[in-house]
């Protein structure tokens, strides 16, 4: 039954040639981040004095995609314009150049922590327009009522992903060495850049990037007039953020406290991919349930099975954890996006994607680079544990406005009525769907 709703759900999204071209090359360039979620920060470690690892680890993982919060904003002008499939491609041609100079490097012994983190911030100077570019194709080539099947096979791309890419990373590490992942993610972007150049079609909705819009009419002006973009902005940048530590403590956890290897740490991010492949699956049917809620729960959800990392020392019921912890963490991108794309003006609809991936493709590696810090001074095991903590802390304040903000809708002004119940908004831009 899952199965017959699930190909129901995503067959308009199959049914757009522009989408079914791009799908198998955005699958292929998911498998090479995945075994770059393993390869990055492993390289790091083994590049870096032992003294510095924790830092190293942070600044080399905040450099894979912080500078694509600069690109958003400073890149604006050139590219605002541009169709979906140009900024993919734009964005997996960059990164599969300055990618491919990192294994190089290494190979003739001239890899430098310096050099590495530089190169890594190269590759991601485009990251937030590529992802721009992703969720704009879907709401270019697909009807309203199929872009969260469409952004939930996006989201669940990258998290099938890693079921696959951490353990082949692991399993190369062990057989070639260290560079070895991130020389197949800069082989995996070279393909997706490929499709995306050669492509053709038209938008069926969603009009262009700009359409004659003036100057002033950009992505962060829309999403700041607009109350539940900026309200769900802050609660995914928040979420984000206190995500970021977890990127640096994990592999020092399964070094320290586990000691484990490589394929330890890959067998991490393989769990925590099949939980999110079957979150992901669940958010594509979830057309029906309340978002507001659903996003909340999510954010507590994630803290809460978090926390048992920050106390066990044993393998097995970690990886469990983490596994429920993918699940959880699913739904949110494809559900956030949805309403970043039902909300936002058509005409602008890249730009306030770029501007929403600028913040939160800056609010995850900044609390990656704080995470280094962090990790050198409590341990990683604190450090999950703050993090944890934070997050649930974030998750039950959400909550507390939401609900105060359900109080005052259900006291309307005397002699008017409120008939409108639309997807989880109301007229004013605030939730509505907790009143269901």
């Amino acid at each position: 039954m899952l199965a017959t709703e699930f190909r129901v759900a995503v067959s308009p999204v199959l049914a757009s040639p522009v989408l079914r071209r791009l799908l198998p090359a955005f699958a292929v360039s998911a498998v090479g981040d995945g075994m770059s979620a393993v390869g990055v920060a492993w390289l790091a470690i083994r590049i870096a004095p032992p003294a510095d690892r924790g830092l190293v680890v942070g600044v080399a993982v905040a450099a894979y995609t912080l500078p694509g919060a600069a690109g958003a904003v400073l890149l604006a002008r050139p590219l605002r314009a541009l169709a979906g499939r140009h900024l993919v491609a734009a964005d997996a041609a960059l990164r599969a150049v300055t990618l491919s100079v990192i294994p190089l490097l290494y190979a003739f012994g001239a890899l430098r922590a310096g050099s590495y983190v530089a190169l890594l911030a190269a590759s991601s100077l485009l990251h937030a327009w590529g992802l721009s570019g992703q969720y704009t194709l879907v709401a270019e080539h697909l009807p309203p009522q199929s872009r969260t099947a469409g952004n939930a096979l996006l989201s669940g791309f990258g998290m099938a992903a890693f079921v696959i890419g951490p353990l082949l990373a692991g399993l190369a590490v062990a057989a070639a060495g260290p560079a070895l992942p991130i020389a197949a993610d800069a082989a995996s972007f070279a393909i997706l850049a490929v499709a995306a150049a050669t492509v053709r079609g038209h938008p069926a909705t969603a009009g262009s990037a700009d359409a004659g819009e003036p100057g002033r009419a950009r992505g962060f002006a829309a999403i700041t007039r607009s109350r539940p973009l900026a309200g769900l902005l802050a609660l995914t940048v928040v979420y984000f953020f206190l995500y970021g530590p977890v990127e640096v403590a994990l592999p020092l956890y399964v070094t320290g406290p586990l000691r484990g290897s490589a394929a330890l740490l890959g067998l991490f991010w393989t769990v925590f991919g099949i939980g999110a492949t079957a979150g992901s699956i669940i958010a594509g049917l979830t057309r029906r349930l309340p978002v507001w809620p659903v996003l909340v729960a999510a954010v507590i959800g994630w803290g809460a099975v978090l926390t048992p990392l920050g106390l066990l020392r044993v393998p097995v019921p970690a990886l469990a954890c983490f596994a429920a912890g993918g699940l959880l963490y699913a739904p949110y991108p494809a559900l956030s996006a949805t309403l970043f794309q039902r909300e936002s003006p058509p005409e602008l609809l890249s730009q306030v994607l770029a501007a929403r991936g600028a913040l939160t493709a800056l609010a995850a590696p900044l609390g990656t680079a704080l995470g280094g810090p962090l990790t050198a001074w409590l341990g990683a095991q604190h450090t999950l544990l703050a993090s944890a903590a934070a997050t649930i802390a974030s998750g039950l304040a959400a909550t507390a406005l939401l609900t105060s903000r359900r109080r005052k809708l259900a006291r309307p002004r005397a002699g008017r009525r409120r008939p409108w119940r639309t997807h989880g908004l109301s007229p004013g831009g605030w939730p509505d769907s907790l009143q269901s």
